[in-house]
């Protein structure tokens, strides 16, 4: 009974959505619970026949006899296909089914902008709601699903709804920018797993599909996140592709150590559905294809120390041709990045190190201008910029479950990383061609369902910039001072002072 009500909840909350909402699924979900009623009744039937074959056993008779023999044969028979029935019922009631998680969280933001001018601009009271609709299949042991569905939005409704900037609307931030209340696809991919590669002791992965590729590593402890696989210095949007991952632990005898291929296409050189040629590439565009490859290295992580290194190339990047207009293609771009972190600092020296944890990380960008466009970030020639991140998070001094944290970024004028995702209104911190600085705790309210941040980010811009795309329209490093043209459309320095409420299970 359980099982049925549980399906019909599934089904009724699943077609609410427009994601889910068809007749398939509906008729899937009903034939499981014919499925399952037919194997409970027969379960009943098996149930009361071995009760039955119980009773006769015990029945006092000669040890050995061929009646106790020929009975005790009969109750293993039933016992054994009493267990497949179990086994079939677990699968399709327990062990498969999708699984659905939640969470939500509602934010105050107070974020204030002080001009190169002089001038001053800020929201001191903007509300959110975020909410994540998590989602996994386990159809084997080996292969699986994980998705996750977003909703992010202000409070009501925006003063211009259709004002939207071209990087506000792409895809690469599709859910981690407040928009509508539409639940958009913020990751969509199919895992699959073995211990073995192709009969050697080297375990492997490998999945396909909208990857989680935000909230990385080193960024995850501010947002309080499980560390999605790309290192977050460079590398922090939404993304369609492809990785394989294989452990190195036997082959190097370094605890946790790994390599990671990724490949994705940020962009789809296509026309549109009902052009003259559905989907064709017909080259009237000023862009191309853009696709990224890369590899992340772990040469050893035993929980307490940990290292990783990570490589990028994107090809094809864009920029507008003028102000507010359409987009060209610019040039391509070269990412590096290396971290090292210590959790659990010292050998016993303190309950607080124990449970501290710091990391450093230095990263490169590299520019790859074509010929015959506009440069990339003001230049027709490569160039290199640099930053580096400092960061710790240690227990609360409020409870014990609790964690308090401080970082610190620094970017060079040339600096460009992929961190259009980074979850901070005021802008990517880690893409700052300047200084960031960001103090933040998080306290549970009830265990680790209901939670409670505050956190405070400043940043002080060198150069402008620092937000924009990857040509010269947008990614020049001019120097941010009062005397620049157009100063007053300038950041010269931002805050951004949030706190939130959140829920999850």
């Amino acid at each position: 009974m359980r099982q049925r009500i549980l399906g019909s909840v599934i089904t009724a909350a699943l077609l609410t959505t427009n994601t889910f909402a068809n007749d398939a699924l509906l008729e899937r979900f009903e034939k499981m619970e014919k499925e399952m009623a037919a194997l409970k009744a027969e379960l009943n039937a098996i149930k009361a026949e071995n009760s039955k074959l119980s009773t006769q056993l015990s029945t006092p008779a000669a040890t050995g006899s061929k009646t106790e023999v020929a009975t005790t044969g009969k109750v293993n028979e039933t016992l054994e296909d009493m267990q497949d029935q179990i086994d079939k019922l677990n699968k399709k009631s327990n062990g498969n089914n999708l699984k659905f998680g939640v969470d939500f969280r509602t934010s105050l933001d107070n974020i204030h902008y002080e001009m190169a001018d002089g001038s001053k601009q800020k929201n001191d009271a903007l509300f959110s709601n975020r909410l994540w609709l998590n989602m996994s299949y386990a159809a084997t042991k080996e292969l699986s699903f994980v998705g996750q569905l977003a909703y992010n939005k202000f409070f009501g409704e925006r003063a211009v709804p259709t004002a939207s900037s071209a990087m506000d609307g792409f895809d690469w931030v599709s859910g981690e920018s407040a928009y509508d209340d539409t639940l958009r696809v913020r990751s969509a991919y199919f895992f699959y797993n073995d211990d073995e590669f192709f009969g050697t002791d080297t375990p492997w992965t490998i999945s396909i599909g909208r990857r989680p590729s935000t909230e990385g590593h080193l960024v995850n402890f501010r947002d309080d996140v499980e560390a999605s696989s790309p290192l977050a210095h460079t590398v922090n949007v939404e993304f369609d592709g492809a990785s394989a991952k294989f452990g190195m632990e036997e082959l190097t005898g370094l605890d946790g150590s790994y390599v990671k291929f990724c490949a994705g296409r940020g962009m789809s050189e296509a026309e549109p559905r009902f052009a003259g040629t559905p989907y064709s590439g017909n080259g009237s565009t000023t862009t191309n294809n853009i696709d990224m490859v890369g590899i992340i290295i772990v040469p050893y992580d035993d929980k307490q120390y940990s290292s990783g290194l990570q490589y990028t190339y994107a090809n094809n990047l864009i920029d507008q041709i003028t102000p507010g207009g359409a987009m060209e293609t610019v040039g391509g771009l070269h990412t590096a990045t290396a971290f090292a972190m210590v959790h659990g600092i010292g050998d016993g020296i303190s309950d607080f190190l124990d449970d501290s944890m710091i990391f450093i990380s230095g990263a490169m960008s590299k520019t790859d201008p074509y010929a015959d466009k506009q440069g990339m970030l003001g230049s027709t020639e490569s160039q290199t910029g640099y930053s580096y991140w400092i960061g710790t998070q240690f227990p609360s001094l409020i409870s014990d479950e609790g964690r308090w944290g401080a970082e610190f970024n620094h970017g060079s004028n040339y600096w460009r990383p992929i961190t259009y995702g980074e979850d901070t209104l005021i802008g990517s911190k880690i893409a700052a061609r300047g200084d960031a600085y960001e103090l933040y705790f998080t306290e549970p309210l009830v265990e680790d369902i209901l939670t409670f941040q505050l956190r405070y980010t400043y940043i002080d811009y060198d150069y402008a910039g620092s937000n924009g795309f990857f040509g010269s329209t947008t990614g020049t490093p001019t120097a941010i001072s009062s005397s620049m043209p157009g100063a007053a459309n300038y950041v010269d320095k931002a805050q951004d002072i949030r706190a939130y409420i959140r829920y999850k299970f």
